[in-house]
């Protein structure tokens, strides 16, 4: 029997770990991922401001899941039928996978809008090379605002916008300030300089998605630290000088950061299954409706959600976390004849890293800021990491002590890390 899981994010990562522990013996299983680790999401912004080392937030595959055969590459279609996926290696050659059980978690990408200059001019933040271009463009626009003669330029490359004002947009510009003051304090020429970091969403608050109290002590903290956090207001164009805001006015700036959400992975288009809202339509159980042998868990699968009727799971590591432990119990269930289990989610409550002893948290509803809400927050990632946890908390610990390191790494360039982060289309054979 041989188990094939498309995707290594929170989803695929659990459904691996589980699977691992309760699959039949003899059962193989293949994960199929472009990189060999798993990604921590939600610590990208403290790597990007310098606080945590890259690899902190990389857990590898192999040295954390054995028993698991990894396949470097990324699937790019199946044929339901005769049951076997294709995938890309990091070489561009074409693998055949044959499978008994699937496990579609293939994720989440960048959501992109119609708004001219932006893929063109602006950068996401899903990985780990994002925020390692990030940490490197604002520490390169801080140096070449220093050795500016004109005013004006010095603005511009010491101006940031942040373009969405839900968990990662947020933590970025919260995170942002610390990281240009230690770059400016290197500076004389730049003692009297602003580093003006702005935040921008269409929603009518910080954090629309959660609860108000949370989002206004996040507002609160933002407007603390000087950001100029504008509500109601996004861009309506981006060039290589700047933003022109849906109000109207232009602001000149050289660094562009695109937070506004994901979409589905474009895999989930591509296998011809039915969807809702763009997500693999699943049952209770993570089963696609009409191939029992097919599972789809995380950002890929419109996942029905029991605490609102009607209504299906949002696009968060906490649901892709227990979906995919869910999915993995499920096929290894399902391999052995077994009743399969339903998703039920109750909520412990979020959890947002503001940075510089502060943090908006609410477990089981209480909500919390400030230093308490900061220990909750550290001791959450702490408790969620597979693995590293000690070098995580070393690294938290000498950035409370000791200066932070204010160096261009130089690992990742512009090019290597485009807006548009889609797959190109593919073919998907469906019988």
């Amino acid at each position: 029997m041989r188990v094939v899981i498309a995707g290594a994010g929170f989803a695929g990562y659990q459904a691996a770990r589980t699977l691992a522990r309760t699959a039949p013996e003899g059962t193989e299983i293949v994960v199929v991922n472009p990189t060999d680790y798993f990604l921590y999401v939600p610590l990208l912004p403290e790597v990007a401001a310098g606080i945590l080392d890259p690899r902190r937030v990389l857990v590898s595959i192999p040295g954390t899941l054995p028993g698991v055969r990894l396949a470097l590459g990324t699937v790019c279609g199946a044929d339901l039928g005769e049951r076997s996926v294709r995938y890309l290696d990091p070489e561009d050659r074409e693998h055949t996978l044959s499978y008994d059980r699937l496990v579609l978690a293939a994720g989440s990408v960048t959501k992109l809008l119609p708004i001219p200059g932006v893929t063109d001019h602006a950068h996401g933040f899903r990985g780990l090379p994002e925020a390692l271009y990030l940490r490197d463009h604002v520490t390169r626009q801080v140096e070449l605002a220093a050795a500016a003669d004109d005013p004006a330029e010095r603005e511009a490359r010491c101006t940031f916008v942040v373009v969405g004002a839900g968990y990662t947009g947020t933590e970025v510009a919260a995170q942002g300030p610390g990281l240009t003051a230690a770059l400016a304090a290197r500076h004389p020429e730049l003692a009297d300089q602003p580093m003006r970091w702005m935040l921008l969403d269409v929603a009518g608050r910080v954090l629309p998605e959660l609860d108000k109290r949370l989002g206004a002590t996040a507002d609160r903290v933002l407007r603390e630290r000087d950001v100029d956090v504008r509500m109601k207001t996004s861009i309506d164009e981006a060039t290589a000088e700047g933003v022109t805001l849906t109000t109207g006015e232009k602001v000149p700036t050289r660094t562009l950061v695109w937070c506004v959400g994901v979409r589905p992975d474009p895999l989930v288009s591509e296998v011809g299954l039915p969807t809702d809202r763009g997500r693999l339509r699943v049952d209770a159980t993570l089963r696609v409706p009409g191939h029992p042998e097919v599972f789809a868990c995380g950002d890929a699968a419109a996942v029905p959600d029991a605490s609102r009727k009607g209504e299906i799971t949002p696009m968060t590591a906490q649901h892709a976390v227990r979906q995919g432990k869910l999915a993995g119990h499920n096929v290894g269930a399902s391999l052995r004849e077994r009743p399969l289990g339903a998703y039920k989610h109750h909520d412990l409550g979020f959890a947002v890293d503001l940075g510089k002893g502060q943090a908006a948290a609410n477990p089981v509803r209480i909500p919390l800021s400030g230093f308490p809400a900061k220990l909750l927050t550290r001791g959450y990632h702490l408790m969620s990491m597979p693995a590293n946890k000690l070098r995580v908390a070393a690294d938290w610990a000498l950035d409370a002590v000791t200066p932070r390191q204010t160096v261009q790494l130089g690992l990742v360039r512009s090019g290597s890390v485009p807006l548009d982060t889609a797959s190109p289309e593919l073919p998907v054979t469906r019988r």
